[in-house]
């Protein structure tokens, strides 16, 4: 199991779409992330930054990634979360949101 970690910012003016979003997440977007082999994922906001948290259970990341990026499903929700969404400048080529460095685990 792989832990991941990510940080994105949201745009002020839309916090209360984006938690309206989530407040309702879609079915068949949580169905495709669970086929991707994620689990316990959570989303943490602070001020207008995102945290997101998520376990991944499978052994081919970018083919799981690009399994739900092409889910139909999954596209039209990102056509309504992305537009709220700001990057941080500071992320890898190719990240929408930003990964995060593991630096410390208690078990």
């Amino acid at each position: 199991m792989q832990r991941i970690a990510m940080v994105i910012n949201v745009k002020p003016e839309k916090l209360d779409e984006y938690r309206r979003l989530h407040a309702a997440a879609w079915p068949e977007v949580l169905d495709a992330l669970r086929r991707a082999h994620v689990g316990n994922y959570s989303i943490f906001l602070k001020n207008h930054t995102l945290f997101g948290y998520l376990e991944y259970h499978g052994n081919d990341w970018d083919a799981d990634m690009a399994q739900v990026a092409a889910d139909p499903a999954t596209k039209r929700w990102w056509a309504l979360t992305d537009p709220c969404q700001e990057p941080w400048e500071s992320r890898a080529a190719g990240e929408w949101w930003a990964r995060m460095e593991s630096v410390f685990l208690m078990e």
